[in-house]
């Protein structure tokens, strides 16, 4: 491409590049910047480009912001940026330098094949190893989709990663490690029963963001929590580099008309360009001093309440109205249903670090009319020790509930003095949320997910084995309250193999019978193992990816996860929006009087819980996690009988009963295994009223 295209002043709005009719308008902000080029690039490849155009600071600067139209150029052109301006990083933590070709942070979509994260941090300014934003026309027939509106106490989550879930040979797929590969999945995740994937991140990140000893034994980012363009679907997720954001939106598409929403997981507490001597991608060379929080006493240092080298200041006005921008950017035009906050109470500190008590970013989320049909979900804490879950600012917002993963960890691995705990988790956790008019749909439940260990290595192993990550096992947290069931690892031992198995359906029966909103991690459900690896952050290789081969080898497991999940569906009772009453519940311990709360020796708990409606059938729910049987009587309702739904200790291929072939028990007492969960689905004969 040789040809030079004529220019016009352009506008300051919108931010990126739009097309018009006359061509493509670019605009960047940039507060303190005193001249900008803009580089038009034939291909991802090209090592120079095609033409060069020096912005008028008269004509083309309005306010912050720079902008040019570039007269009928063509859709797929690469471009990049060059800001000039002060260099001061130790004085106003100014960065700009006019060599370094930036990416814009508001491109719809990025080449990043040139690339050379380690080149661009030794010798700084090398115009072809940068990332690249691509000039998008935006003709996308989305057929009448929209994001659904899915009530938030029907949630079922899935956690996955979109390489991960279909890049392993078994999983049999055309377009394996993509967003058209999950497309191919989406039988499977009906046939699941989940409501709703959770992406782990799915905007541009980068992949060579790793230390040098993890990079030096070949592994990556394979994780993807290192975003530079946040508007930008990632590319390696693509089968077509040129058709990057129309992928992403067939995947959306096609996950809709399956009746499954799409939530992205979005990483705004830090970017890809890390702390000092990380390469400059972006922010730090348009507004460093504006996008980052720096040390006031040395602004050349980065406050990193992260543990990933930098905080991005996401209270500023500017930073807080871009996130927001790109948050409804996702919703509007791409259609996902909703996000998940990584680190998401870095967003709650002020430029200094310090914990806001009304962080305006976040209440702006909450309140934006377009986001209000979104579902957001909080990782109520950050690496610097902030701790929200239970008070994280705004009401709407929903929490990944840690004190759940723990308390409910703890209690099945037989810890003393949890009964009280499990009781107020598998309520729906009143003790966190109801005080501040918060609900059980403000509790996101889960047992794991992508970060610790895999269901099958939580009980299978007691301490990490991260060896393989190259950061001498230090990486990955050593808290994981597991239970390896007496064997560390794998074993051939046949009774400690049917512990494990009977503890993993143990946890996933408790998960699915909880109030609140359950989450299940991709690969839990047939009992996906990562060698007891808690940290697969690096490993884009056989290690953190979905074998499908187990879904045949555990085929038992994987159905009865498929079983639990429709019991869920078919109890309204198991999902409301508002808190357990006295007559929702009775409590038990195992003779049929009150609990033993309080009492640390206890390790059993029953529960009667009785439908929304008269239609509705009761459960009633004994869970056993002593080391020996107990026999628990069992609640008389009149008109109603008991029969087994559910009984964890039961042989394979008869612990999950489903309805059509339940049979009532007619016993007043009944013999629950060690370690085990017995669930009782209630047959009606006519109006029920209780007793004991």
């Amino acid at each position: 491409m040789t040809k030079h295209y004529s220019i016009l002043p352009g506008r300051r709005y919108p931010p990126g590049a739009s097309t018009t009719d006359e061509g493509v308008n670019f605009s960047i902000y940039s507060r303190h910047a005193s001249g900008a080029t803009l580089l038009l690039y034939a291909d991802g490849s090209s090592d120079e480009p095609f033409q060069t155009i020096e912005l008028d600071p008269e004509l083309n600067h309005t306010f912050f912001s720079w902008h040019v139209l570039v007269v009928h150029l063509p859709p797929g052109t690469r471009y990049t940026w060059r800001l000039q301006g002060p260099y001061d990083p130790g004085g106003n933590g100014w960065m700009f330098d006019p060599q370094v070709d930036l990416v814009d942070p508001w491109a719809r979509s990025v080449d990043a094949r040139c690339w050379e994260r380690a080149q661009r941090c030794r010798d700084g300014a090398r115009a072809h190893d940068s990332i690249r934003g691509i000039v998008l026309a935006d003709h996308y027939d989305w057929e009448g989709d929209q994001p659904l509106r899915i009530p938030s106490e029907d949630m079922i989550i899935y956690e996955l990663h979109v390489g991960g879930f279909t890049r392993h040979p078994t999983s049999g797929a055309r377009h394996p490690g993509s967003f058209l590969g999950l497309i191919e999945k989406i039988p499977y995740l009906q046939w699941l029963g989940i409501t709703h994937v959770e992406l782990m991140p799915v905007m541009a990140f980068d992949e060579q963001d790793v230390p040098e000893a993890v990079g030096g034994a070949g592994l990556s980012n394979y994780w993807g929590y290192s975003t530079h363009s946040f508007f930008a679907p990632h590319p390696g997720y693509c089968v077509d580099q040129e058709q990057q954001r129309d992928e992403f939106r067939d995947m959306v598409k096609a996950m809709h008309r399956a009746g499954i929403g799409v939530l992205l997981d979005v990483v705004f507490n830090h970017t890809a360009e890390g702390g000092r001597g990380g390469p400059v991608i972006n922010f730090k060379g348009i507004g460093n001093e504006t996008f980052y929080m720096l040390d006031a006493d040395d602004p050349e240092q980065y406050l990193d309440f992260t543990g990933c080298g930098n905080t991005v200041n996401a209270n500023h006005p500017f930073v807080a109205r871009f996130i927001i921008d790109c948050l409804e950017y996702w919703v509007r035009d791409m259609h996902v249903d909703g996000f998940r906050f990584d680190l998401a109470s870095a967003l709650a500190r002020d430029e200094t670090g310090t914990p806001m008590h009304h962080p305006p970013v976040l209440w702006g989320i909450e309140l934006s009319d377009v986001l209000a049909g979104s579902k957001i979900i909080a990782e109520a804490w950050d690496a610097a020790g902030l701790y929200h879950v239970g008070s994280f600012p705004g009401y709407r917002w929903m929490e990944w509930n840690g004190r759940y993963r723990d308390d409910l960890r703890g209690f099945m691995r037989g810890d003393k003095g949890r009964v009280d705990d499990i009781a107020t988790r598998v309520a729906g956790s009143s003790d966190l949320y109801q005080a501040n008019l918060r609900h059980p749909i403000n509790s996101i439940n889960f047992v794991t997910c992508h970060d610790g260990f895999t269901l099958a290595d939580l009980v299978s192993y007691n301490q990490k084995r991260n060896a393989a990550n190259h950061e001498n096992n230090q990486d990955g947290c050593s808290h994981n309250l597991s239970w390896n069931c007496g064997v560390e690892g794998a074993t051939d031992h046949r009774q400690i193999l049917a512990l494990r198995r009977r503890q993993a359906k143990n946890f996933m029966t408790i998960l699915l019978l909880s109030q609140g909103i359950p989450m299940i991690t991709a690969g839990d459900e047939m009992l996906r193992s990562a060698d007891g690896n808690n940290n697969t952050w690096c490993q884009d290789n056989a290690l953190g990816w979905i074998d499908w081969s187990l879904a045949d080898q555990n085929a038992e497991m994987l159905h009865f996860v498929v079983g639990l999940i429709a019991l869920r569906k078919r109890h309204r009772s198991l999902r409301r929006r508002h808190f357990l009453n006295d007559n929702d519940v009775d409590w038990y311990g195992t003779l049929g009087e009150a609990p033993a709360w309080g009492n640390a020796e206890a390790h059993e708990l029953a529960f009667t819980l009785y439908g929304r409606d008269d239609g509705e059938p009761p459960l009633h729910v004994i869970l056993n996690a002593s080391r020996k049987a107990q026999t628990f009587a069992l609640p008389t309702l009149k008109d109603w009988n008991w029969a087994i739904a559910v009984d964890t200790g039961a042989p394979q291929q008869r612990d999950l009963i489903q309805p059509e072939r339940q049979q009532c028990i007619g016993a007043r007492r009944w013999r629950v295994g060690a370690h085990s969960v017995l669930v009782l689905e209630g047959h009606a004969q006519a109006t029920s009223s209780r007793s004991l």
